[in-house]
Formats: structure tokens, sequence, C-alpha cells
């Protein structure tokens, strides 16, 4: 049987370190309000379900903490942030599209979530 290729075996060798990365969000939210409560629900499922013990996130109410928002150029809520891995990525609204948050956060999916895990 033929050896893998060095440039297989990098690959595999990152894919690996991709799946083992712990991701660092920050979701900036505006009180209690409806969309609030939505995109906190869906982050959460998000991350539940794709990144089990591999994430952390911080909730940032807008109106307790503004100062927040200009240090992080955030001019809407709720605006998902992904600071790391790199690259640095915004998200705006409720989160509820699943396929593209997975995305814009590249995370491959590892399993399809339930419609109402989601708030779908």
């Amino acid at each position: 049987m033929n050896e893998p290729s060095d440039a297989l075996v990098r690959y595999e060798a990152r894919l690996k370190e991709q799946r083992s990365e712990s991701y660092v969000l920050t979701l900036f939210v505006t009180g209690a309000s409806e969309m609030s409560g939505r995109a906190i629900a869906n982050v959460r499922a998000l991350c539940d379900a794709h990144l089990p013990n591999r994430y952390s996130l911080e909730v940032v109410d807008v109106h307790r903490d503004p100062s927040m928002m200009s240090a992080h150029d955030v001019v809407a809520a709720p605006t998902l942030i992904k600071e790391w891995p790199l690259p640095k990525r915004m998200l705006v609204g409720d989160l509820s599209d699943t396929a593209r948050v997975l995305a814009a956060l590249d995370i491959r999916a590892t399993r399809a979530p339930s419609p109402t895990s989601l708030g779908g």
C-alpha cells in the first residue's frame, strides 16, 4: 500500500488541530429583548452541538457596558464576534441561520441539529 504524501499528512494534521481549537466568542446584546434572547439561545445551542467543551462565550449587554461596543467596533446588536481562532469575524442578527453562522465561523458541521435546537 502507498504511503500518504507529505501534503496529505500535513492536511490531516491541520484538520485534527482545527477540531481541537477552542473558540473565543463575544455576543453583544441589548438587554432582555426577544431578539437578544434568541441570539443567546441560538449561539449556545450551536456551540454545544458543534464545539462541545471547545468554546468560551462572553455575553455583553450593551446597556450595562456601552464602552465595550466602541472597543470592539460594534454598531448593532445582537452581534457575535469570533475572536479566536483567526481570522476575526463579526455576525449581526439573531444567529438563526445555522448554515450561515457555521460557515462564517469556519466550523465544520459535526451533526445536523434538530430544528428546535436553534430556534427554527
